[in-house]
């Protein structure tokens, strides 16, 4: 049992959690003031969870409560917990996994030969682009930090991967700099490309990655200084089928998380044939209704509790599904619940890539987390390889690296 999952349950054991339709308020442990816990969307509004995007005590201390609920006699009856389950091709699972490393570092030295070297007329020759980048998204995949990757640097220019072998130091500076930024970008589109035939349902939503530095701030709404670790937070949408992500965007840790939904929809829609977009209610608004309708495809956002209908609305997509959403609330949640995709996928990406990020710079950042999601497309496709049949063909960008490392390995 994790420590927020201890607490929760010392919580529910101390405090009286009432429940009013799907919200329960949870008194603060420390005695002031309330927090309310959505338990069907896994939310809560104390700091924590707002700032982790993760479960925090006070979720935990209501699944206890519900588990273990003391009617008004005093006895406790004890709800049995059944754990949802899925199926998984562990055949197809543990083959990915075993080749994972080797098919990786091939299909990014493909994917890398794609990125064009800048004209330069004056001044010391520069490095290969291409070379920097592979180098730098395989040292987050790696783990390594940047005097133990140097074996990595090395042991991928024995195999033809890259024509140089840079310094470590110099990784580390392409990896902080902002022309890095727009090429990553630009990776991840064409990483998620092979799957294009397959996704057409997609998800959307947000999550943070710590940072070494910290912040301070007054909260009115707590009365009181909160001090935290500070974030940068990603804005993904994901197939819900595979996991890929087809477009990602990253800001600091204050942003709102509503106004870069139509963005990231109108990328995906560019490549992908969008058939629905999911996600939670901080999504919900007009235009955001507005744009995923523009590209064809149908939203699935749940209506907050103080969300009307004005006679401005006739017709358009906020109209439709506000009643989609009244009147036909069990078929729109169906939908709805494939948003759970887009959090698998974060932790995926954190699992297997870490929750945190290492530059210290805000650009070193943003490319860190950027090269975190294209690794994971690079994993996806993998998996992709043995669950679906995706084939070398199908993927395109990796048949020219598995032929080179055939000729080095001769």
């Amino acid at each position: 049992m994790e420590a927020r999952e201890q607490r929760g349950v010392d919580l529910a054991e101390r405090v009286r959690i009432r429940q009013d339709g799907d919200r329960w308020t949870v008194p603060s442990a420390s005695g002031d003031g309330k927090y309310s816990v959505m338990l069907a969307e896994q939310r809560c509004t104390c700091p924590d969870h707002q700032i982790r995007r993760q479960k925090c005590k006070h979720i935990f201390a209501v699944e206890y409560a519900i588990e273990h609920r003391v009617e008004d006699d005093g006895t406790e009856t004890v709800t049995e917990a059944v754990r949802v389950t899925y199926s998984q091709d562990w055949s197809a699972y543990n083959a990915a996994q075993t080749e994972e490393g080797e098919r990786l570092r091939l299909m990014l030295a493909d994917l890398c030969g794609l990125v064009e070297q800048p004209e330069q007329r004056m001044g010391r020759p520069r490095l290969p682009l291409a070379d920097m980048t592979f180098a730098s998204v395989l040292k987050v995949y790696s783990g390594f930090s940047s005097r133990r990757f140097a074996s990595e640097l090395r042991a991928a220019n024995a195999r033809g991967l890259i024509a140089h072998v840079p310094h470590f130091n110099s990784v580390s500076n392409y990896l902080s700099d902002e022309a890095m930024t727009p090429v990553l970008h630009e990776l991840v589109r064409l990483s998620s490309l092979p799957l294009r035939g397959v996704e057409k349902d997609f998800a959307v939503d947000s999550s943070g990655f710590a940072t070494s530095g910290f912040v301070r701030w007054y909260s009115k709404a707590h009365e009181g200084v909160i001090d935290n670790r500070e974030w940068v937070k990603a804005h993904i949408m994901v197939g819900v089928e595979t996991h890929t992500v087809t477009s990602v965007a990253v800001s600091d840790w204050t942003s709102n998380d509503n106004p870069y939904l139509p963005a990231l929809v109108a990328d995906t829609a560019s490549r992908f044939d969008v058939r629905e977009v999911s996600a939670d209610k901080q999504y919900i608004g007009r235009a955001n209704l507005a744009a995923i309708e523009a590209v064809g495809a149908q939203p699935f956002i749940p209506f907050k509790t103080n969300s009307v209908v004005l006679r401005r609305d006739e017709g358009s997509a906020w109209q439709r599904m506000y009643f989609y959403f009244a009147y036909r609330r069990e078929e729109f949640l169906q939908h709805y619940h494939k948003r759970s995709n887009v959090e698998t996928a974060f932790s995926m990406i954190k699992a297997k890539f870490g929750p945190a990020v290492r530059s210290k710079s805000r650009t070193g950042q943003i490319n860190e987390v950027l090269a975190k999601v294209l690794c994971h497309n690079l994993c996806a496709l993998i998996l992709a390889m043995h669950e679906i049949g995706l084939t070398e063909d199908e993927i395109g960008f990796c048949t020219k690296s598995l032929t080179a490392a055939q000729e080095v390995s001769h």
